[in-house]
């Protein structure tokens, strides 16, 4: 039968319908089977949700670091950028930007994708301390002792708040309940301070016997701090008043990290150690002794990974602190490890950056700077960057 042209051009119209209606069809089964897959799946150890920032050290006031998405199995370079001097300092990364420290004195914006230079600013002394980034603004501690807040669009000094030594460890912020946003650091004077990040000016001070080198924690309104006096400081955020102190057992030079209530830090005895802030009681102790602990955790969803000057990167469990294995790079291990999905990314200083599979700390990939490595890497948009005592930041991508 010879079908009429009208009546072909119907059938052919309803033919393309129902070979759209089928592959959509086909499109939402495949997408169902693929989610009912994944909530099936147990989540994988160190998959995280979040932006594409790392806006102040260890990439969260609870100082866990965590960076989003995940990492090939190997890297290549993308960039590197030269400053005057070593760069002990760790990044922070917000809006394509990357604000990072400089042993010759000054404080970096540069380029996320390029490593082009935006600005530059120049304090009175040695910038080892990571910037934090807030609201558009770069807060950075300098070994001159002075708190910078920089506009973080042309690096114009908005305030800077003097304290009474060198400022070495991040600072980290809060917003309260009336939208003010505190500022909280530590200084070589021993004391914690509290400083209103619009106007500079101080909102309280918490006092020390010694040295605090390391970035304060933020979670449930309180403050963690490590000290050289070898305590664990818990503070009331909103006045600054003391909680309790825990002993740590000997002095604390790194960052601790706050997870559900509990606080995870390496002292310089060899002993790393979980806390319940609220009853002060230690949880376990991981003790390698003659092996201080001079790096910050790295805490996933099973499992705290750590830097020692053994040379080794250490893995535990959080729940029990019993060893899940060590991965042995060829000089001390200061930098503080960051977990990007089912990788860990460390410095050494043996000179190398190294991606360590977090399941079994298996080597993956490393690639030789050649100078000491103690910065900290920061990781954003797939990119991590990290500075080396050759006085370059270094930028590297997945190679896939």
């Amino acid at each position: 039968m010879k079908i009429k042209p009208k009546t072909y051009q119907v059938v052919t119209a309803l033919a393309a319908i129902c070979v759209f209606l089928f592959a959509l069809m086909t499109v939402w089964v495949v997408m169902n089977r693929q989610q009912t897959a994944a909530q099936d799946r147990p989540l994988a150890e160190g998959v995280f949700t979040g932006t594409s920032v790392w806006p102040v050290f260890r990439g969260s006031r609870e100082l866990l670091g965590r960076a989003s998405g995940a990492l090939g199995d190997s890297l290549r370079l993308a960039w590197k950028f030269r400053t005057g001097d070593e760069v002990n300092s760790s990044a922070a990364i917000d809006s394509g930007r990357v604000f990072i420290g400089s042993n010759d004195g000054s404080v970096y914006a540069l380029d996320l994708y390029t490593g082009g230079k935006i600005w530059s600013y120049k304090t009175g002394d040695v910038v080892e301390a990571p910037p934090c980034v807030v609201d558009d603004k770069v807060f950075v501690g300098s070994s001159d002792g002075f708190m910078y807040a920089l506009d973080a669009t042309d690096g114009g000094l908005k305030w800077k708040y003097e304290t009474g030594g060198q400022i070495l460890g991040s600072a980290n912020w809060t917003r309260v309940d009336n939208g003010k946003i505190l500022l909280i650091f530590g200084s070589y004077d021993g004391k914690v301070y509290c400083v209103d990040a619009r106007t500079g000016l101080g909102e309280w001070e918490y006092e020390t016997d010694n040295y605090i080198n390391g970035t304060p924690a933020i979670g449930d309104d309180k403050v963690v701090a490590g000290g050289c006096d070898a305590q664990i400081h818990i503070i009331n955020l909103k006045d600054g008043k003391r909680i309790k102190q825990i002993d740590g057992g000997a002095y604390i030079a790194a960052s601790g990290a706050i997870l559900k209530g509990q606080v995870y830090i390496g002292n310089y005895d060899g002993v790393f150690q979980r806390a319940d802030i609220d009853s002060g009681r230690i949880v376990w102790k991981y003790t390698r002794r003659d092996s201080p602990f001079f790096s910050s955790p790295a805490i996933g969803e099973r499992a705290v990974v750590f830097g020692g000057r053994d040379n080794q990167l250490h893995c535990v469990g959080c729940d029990d602190g019993k060893l899940h294995w060590t991965f042995g790079a060829l000089a001390e291990v200061d930098s503080s490890p960051v977990i990007c999905g089912d990788k860990v990314v460390v410095g050494s200083e043996d000179g190398r950056l190294y991606l360590i599979n977090l399941s079994d700390g298996s080597k993956v990939w490393s690639y030789e700077i050649g100078q000491p490595v103690s910065s900290s890497a920061a990781i954003a948009d797939g990119i991590v960057i990290i500075g080396c005592d050759d006085g370059y930041v270094y930028a590297f991508r997945s190679a896939q």
